[in-house]
């Protein structure tokens, strides 16, 4: 029988990979406080449904950053899934087109974006990119990904150093097996091939004049991911970024970072509706879904749920995944009363005693 949730896809997904994969894929930084509050925090908050509203079905449609999707929920850059799975990141892609959703690809994919491309075979796809020192190489990746018919930039900004991870540490997970590497950092070499890969640089003099530069290097739309202060967020928009993904990294980089669902609704205000938002940590109910839209979020993306498909079934896992989510959205929304996501607001939202207590203790 079909998992009938996305934590039952997990148990299988837990099943069937090597016990240091699923920790790749499942573990956080340190104590992994930030892991645990990310889906904690969904909880904690109800939902209070409107009645009698006559809306008819849900609409799910909607466009970001001049992508039609046929649902608010984009898949989050993960990488290595060919560890995941033998079809790796090409599954996912077909997967993700065939459900009308957009496929950010991870800088670290085991698949090189053009044959991402091929797979996705008309799909949306946006690309992850952590920018480099070297600004040259960084520069001919993003003609790579422009060449390759991606719709976007997502650049993550919360990496200057990477975080400590104990589950890899114990497990001796330092490198990818024999066979695999991270495609998209081979660079071009003589009559069309490509060198070794070069690892993954992280660079604690990360600034926003580089995002000023990455501005003036493309005219793809940027997508900053990792905001979680408002203050970030009022400088992303002075800089003339496209859109915003609040994101702790998945509770992978620095801990004790709160629920990104908690930081939201004053991303949100600083924002003012001038720029789209996108969420992601911890979602694994269209419950969720709703709840982020309620404060503020235009779209939601997800990434582990998509390995825990991945691993179990492969493409086929991938798509019910998105079918889960795409269904349980649908039913929510129609029980709160809801058309579409413009009648989906704050006022649908419960916080109990308790929390409110806590809060202003």
């Amino acid at each position: 029988m079909k998992a009938l949730s996305l934590r039952e896809l997990e148990a299988e997904a837990q099943r069937r990979l090597e016990p240091g994969a699923y920790d790749l894929f499942a573990g956080g930084a340190d104590d992994e406080v930030t892991l645990r509050a990310n889906e904690n925090a969904f909880a904690r908050l109800g939902l209070v449904p409107r009645v009698l509203r006559g809306r008819g079905r849900p609409q799910l449609e909607t466009t970001l950053l001049g992508c039609r999707t046929s649902m608010p929920i984009v898949i989050a850059p993960t990488a290595f899934h060919r560890l995941a799975h033998p079809d790796g990141e090409r599954a996912t892609a077909r997967a993700a087109a065939a459900a009308g959703a957009i496929m950010t690809v991870s800088m670290a994919s085991t698949t090189a974006i053009e044959e991402i491309a091929e797979a996705s075979a008309g799909g949306t796809l946006w690309f992850q990119l952590y920018l480099q020192p070297d600004l040259g190489f960084t520069e001919a990746l993003i003609r790579r990904v422009e060449a390759a018919g991606c719709k976007a930039l997502v650049v993550t900004v919360d990496s200057p150093v990477f975080g400590r991870r104990e589950r890899d540490l114990r497990n001796g997970f330092t490198d990818l097996p024999s066979g695999l590497c991270c495609e998209n950092m081979r660079p071009a070499g003589p009559g069309g091939t490509r060198g070794p890969a070069r690892p993954i640089a992280f660079s604690e003099a990360l600034s926003w004049e580089h995002i000023d530069w990455l501005r003036k290097s493309t005219s793809l739309p940027l997508v900053l991911k990792g905001l979680v202060h408002p203050a970030d967020a009022k400088m992303a928009l002075e800089r003339g970024v496209d859109a915003v993904l609040v994101s702790n990294h998945g509770g992978r980089q620095l801990d004790t970072i709160p629920a990104t669902l908690e930081l939201l609704p004053p991303i949100a205000e600083a924002i003012g509706g001038r720029l789209p938002i996108l969420l992601d940590g911890g979602i694994r109910r269209g419950t969720d879904i709703v709840k982020a839209l309620a404060l503020g979020a235009n779209a939601v993306a997800i990434g582990r749920p998509v390995l825990w498909g991945l691993a179990a079934e492969g493409e086929a896992g991938v798509a019910h995944v998105l079918e889960t989510l795409r269904s349980e959205l649908e039913r929510a929304m129609a029980l709160c009363g809801c058309g579409s996501a413009s009648d989906v607001g704050p006022e649908l939202l419960h916080v109990s005693r308790w929390e409110k207590q806590c809060r202003t203790s």
